[in-house]
């Protein structure tokens, strides 16, 4: 559905895009993620026909839309941050509007507003201007103008911007049902809001792609940490800073820091690793050192720490313990 190519976009002395290539099959939903600046609007802007880039190609449905962008926007339904509306107008009015601008044909305009209401949930608010309309339903409307005309694709840019909690989960609701027909893609700042509803994140910084996968995969390529509860086999007593340090040796382990144990004879610690998976290196350090594994709790990097690596908001790790003997006594 989708096809960027070496995608570059400069303005004056800046520039907003710097080579950006990516694909996005039909009925896919996709996160576009990226810090501010990081290019992500002119991307979608380009796409949307309303941006020319300075070099590269974006296609849509195989229609470059540099070469044909009339023929590509037909195909595209857009959803920008500011959701400009007439607010002068009537729900009815305006999306009556919107669908003859969108070239629908008379005898098919009332079946095709209907779909975009029912499927907005908008049909009490018919009948009201639009300035009425609190900020979830404005957002419903804007919806609704986006997929009047049944487009192939949606441009979703900072969908739930400025909504409560409940408006919120309306509008994310409403997006994972158009992702069962329609191809997607949702530039937004709320990463939660990417993990409940996108099947793949594109992550863009300093114009350029960063990473692209599934949410959690994502997480799982960066790690993250494993809490353990330790105690002795033999019964001896456990030294913590030797116990420490035996596990900073473990492979993997970048980084070990005290936790709540269980009780007398028991001590806890969350190791942190990378990509390795770090359990049975764990299980065989522990057998070794004639020591038994209450509890081991695997926990992935939350998408939100690899967007902060990835875009440069993570600080540096510490580095690994030295090794102190004795480990019990």
């Amino acid at each position: 559905m989708i096809r960027i190519e070496g995608l570059t976009k400069s303005y004056g002395a800046a520039q907003a895009l710097r080579g950006v290539s990516f694909e996005v099959p039909r009925g896919q939903v996709v996160g576009f993620l990226g810090p501010n600046g990081a290019g992500k609007s002119t991307t979608m802007k380009i796409l949307a026909g309303f941006v020319t880039p300075t070099s590269g190609t974006a296609s849509i449905n195989g229609i470059d839309v540099s070469v044909d962008p009339v023929a590509s926007r037909r195909l595209i339904g857009y959803l920008p941050e500011n959701n400009p509306l007439y607010e002068e107008m009537m729900v009815r009015d305006f999306l009556d509007f919107v669908a003859e601008v969108r070239g629908i044909p008379k005898a098919k305009r009332a079946e095709k507003i209907r779909s975009a209401v029912e499927r907005c949930g908008l049909r009490a608010v018919l009948g009201k201007d639009i300035h009425q309309l609190s900020k979830g339903y404005r957002q419903r409307v804007g919806l609704a103008q986006a997929i009047v005309h049944d487009p192939d694709l949606l441009i979703l840019d900072e969908p739930t911007t400025g909504l409560d909690p409940n408006q919120i989960v309306e509008i994310r609701s409403l997006i994972k049902e158009l992702g069962k027909e329609k191809t997607v893609i949702l530039s937004t700042h709320i990463l939660s809001e990417v993990q409940s509803t996108c099947s793949r994140v594109l992550i863009i910084n300093d114009g350029r792609l960063v990473a692209d996968d599934a949410p959690e995969r994502l997480g799982e390529r960066e790690g993250g940490t494993v809490t353990v509860v330790l105690t002795s086999r033999t019964g001896a007593s456990l030294h913590p800073e030797a116990i420490r340090s035996m596990l900073a040796q473990v492979a993997g382990v970048t980084g070990v820091e005290q936790a709540e144990g269980e009780g007398s004879g028991t001590l806890g610690f969350r190791l942190r690793y990378g990509a390795e998976d770090i359990r049975r290196s764990l299980f065989e350090a522990a057998v070794r050192h004639e020591l038994c594994l209450l509890e081991v709790k695997r926990q992935h990097v939350s998408l939100e720490e690899t967007f902060r690596k990835l875009t440069g908001g993570e600080g540096p790790r510490g580095p690994r313990e030295p090794h102190v003997p004795p480990l019990a006594a």
